[in-house]
């Protein structure tokens, strides 16, 4: 049984950074869509952005050019680089990743999750 462990949240003023990133314990790691999604308060979960196995990337609009995505299949880490963040990006940030070919309904692991919260 694989997992997904989250490290890198924590609270930061607005404008500020954050670096998030999500260690798994799968077999075939490099065969694997990566995702970061998030949920704030009285939110649904959304999917913040995708990294596929093919290094194809994708961002929700609102954190284009303020977020990046990479992975590295050596370490097996999918990480996420945020940079002036502001209070709508607090939320609770989940790492992800599904098997290539399939879609981000069912993720295959989910990490635990780690709170962003953007605060003066």
């Amino acid at each position: 049984q694989g997992q997904l462990v989250e490290s890198g949240g924590g609270l930061v003023q607005p404008g500020g950074s954050l670096n998030l990133s999500c260690k798994a314990s799968i077999q075939y790691f490099s065969l694997h869509n990566g995702a970061w999604f998030r949920q704030a308060p009285g939110k649904e979960r959304e999917i913040v952005s995708t990294i596929s196995w093919t290094r194809n990337i994708k961002y929700e609009d609102s954190v284009k050019g303020r977020f990046t995505i990479s992975r590295d299949n050596d370490k097996n880490t999918v990480d996420l680089q945020m940079i002036n963040l502001q209070p709508e990006d607090t939320a609770v940030y989940y790492c992800a990743v599904v098997q290539a070919g399939r879609d981000w309904s069912q993720p295959d692991y989910w990490g635990q999750g780690t709170q962003v919260t953007v605060s003066l």
